[in-house]
């Protein structure tokens, strides 16, 4: 009989995920399916989003320090653009604006393919949503289409995320996406998290 692997979830400052960006980077790209040359595009923006205010970050290591998956976000405020792209798209339900007082932007949560399905991904989004004040979460993520709901979808519903926008076009996405958001706080469970070990 053979035992899973041991694995820890840890909450990251903006150093442990500056000194790891390479590395989480590559977890995103495989995640999402993306070219390798995405990463060099985004790696600038993450470490931008670092020194933005309510910025927070958690992630999955294996036994051998491997990262597995990879969770951040911060405090959502006018002027920043995913804030003024959702309110854009609000622009004819002003009741709807109310979402973008005091949220919290859940900006990427992402698994490694090999280790997906075994409850990494709600670790993540429990772990990183239970360290913010925020009265909301926001997030978007690509709509499905006609395919199946996969695994990101099914876990933003069973944690009760609600259609904010739907077939929401992004400034330089000709892709279709959907903003969730939810009042917080979510229903406490999961693993406990762990602080980061100083850098070695």
């Amino acid at each position: 009989m053979t035992t899973a692997p041991a694995r820890h979830l840890v909450e990251w400052g903006p150093t442990d995920l500056s000194s790891r960006v390479d590395e989480a980077l590559a977890v995103y790209v495989a995640a999402m399916g993306y070219p390798p040359s995405t990463a060099r595009h985004r790696r600038t923006l993450w470490l931008d989003h670092v020194r933005r205010p309510g910025w927070r970050a958690v992630g999955w290591l294996d036994d051998a320090d491997r990262l597995l998956g990879v969770a951040y976000g911060y405090s959502g405020a006018p002027g920043q653009w995913w804030y003024e792209e959702v309110a854009r798209g609000l622009r004819r339900r002003p009741a709807d604006r109310v979402w973008l007082d005091d949220y919290f932007e859940l900006t990427e949560l992402h698994v490694r393919p090999d280790a997906q399905g075994g409850g990494l991904g709600e670790g993540l989004l429990r772990a990183l949503l239970a360290g913010t004040a925020a009265r909301r979460v926001l997030l978007s993520t690509p709509e499905h289409g006609e395919r199946p709901v996969n695994r990101a979808w099914s876990l933003y519903r069973r944690t009760g995320f609600t259609d904010i926008l739907r077939q929401h076009r992004f400034t330089g996405d000709a892709r279709p996406f959907a903003v969730l958001g939810r009042e917080l706080p979510l229903p406490a469970s999961g693993p406990p998290v762990e602080q980061a070990a100083p850098p070695r």
